[in-house]
């Protein structure tokens, strides 16, 4: 993951091994994936309401945003209580924000995409891993910058620690035998990206006397090549930034405004790349080896 090269795959087809090849195991693992993946979409909720205005994602019981009511269990239920109160309180009949049933569908789906991605392309199990963490960390990031204009530390750190522990715990991942070493081309994937924003910001600031860059979107490019490795930030930086900057222009253009007084997000563009990458990285890797060999 550190290195410009294929992905690790593992050494047998684990996805047969473990009966993916029967089709109603196979249904049965899709909606337990999707499942997994609104429960834990449910907490980014939580995450992308609490967080911007510092409160407790822990101890503080799930509760009504408008009338202050608690949640029972039974309403609490991912994409089905929404479903079956229709996106009201039941206390107060109030209408609840409709992010709350696509960040749980989304990150549902993203599961299952991800279980799929890695068992038919026989990549290492660990994968599921790092991607899930980093479709989780990415939904919340793009989320809250795109309605609140930061990216909160506690998401970012939880993912930078998240990903060190992956990397220690399952070394094969990154391509390496040891734990020390994963450990070692995890916080490089991370630190390296990190360090070259840092100095673009600086020297934007002191040649615009304006930030050009947050520190927000800095450490969230950290947390992202801890979970995907350096190639994988790379990517996620150019292509957000030349989306980001195609939409700036378009915008610009639709609202007639100077291109100088263009101001784009950029969390959401360098989230939406970094979910890109989980599923077609192993082709850019190919192609930038096919390069390298003709180019050689």
């Amino acid at each position: 993951m550190f290195w410009f090269e294929e992905l690790p795959k593992f050494s047998y087809d684990w996805w047969r091994y473990i009966g993916m090849n029967y089709p109603g195991l196979c249904a049965v693992a899709a909606f337990a994936a999707f499942a997994y993946g609104a429960c834990l979409g449910s907490f980014i909720n939580v995450c992308i309401w609490r967080l911007p205005r510092r409160e407790s994602v822990v101890s503080a019981p799930s509760h009504c945003t408008k009338c202050g009511a608690r949640i029972k269990w039974y309403d609490n239920l991912p994409v089905l209580s929404y479903l079956v109160l229709r996106g009201r309180c039941r206390v107060c009949r109030e209408r609840y924000s409709p992010r709350y049933f696509i960040v749980e569908v989304l990150t549902g789906l993203a599961f299952v995409a991800v279980w799929f991605k890695v068992g038919l392309t026989r990549q290492e199990p660990g994968f599921i891993y790092f991607n899930c963490v980093l479709v989780l960390v990415a939904v919340g990031a793009a989320w809250i910058d795109a309605e609140h204009r930061i990216i909160p530390d506690k998401l970012t750190f939880s993912a930078m620690a998240l990903a060190l522990a992956g990397a220690l715990a399952m070394p094969r991942v990154w391509g390496a035998t040891a734990w020390y070493e994963a450990g070692i081309w995890c916080l490089a994937s991370g630190l390296l990206p990190g360090a070259a924003l840092w100095i673009f910001a600086a020297l934007g600031k002191a040649l615009y006397k304006d930030e050009v860059l947050g520190r927000g979107d800095i450490k969230f490019a950290i947390a992202l090549g801890m979970l995907c490795g350096l190639p994988g930030v790379i990517f996620s930086l150019t292509v957000g930034s030349l989306a980001g900057t195609v939409y700036g222009v378009v915008r610009c253009r639709v609202r007639r405004e100077p291109l100088a007084r263009a101001s784009v997000v950029f969390g959401p563009f360098l989230a939406a790349a970094a979910v890109l990458w989980i599923f077609v990285g192993d082709a850019v890797l190919k192609l930038a080896a096919m390069l390298k060999d003709y180019g050689g």
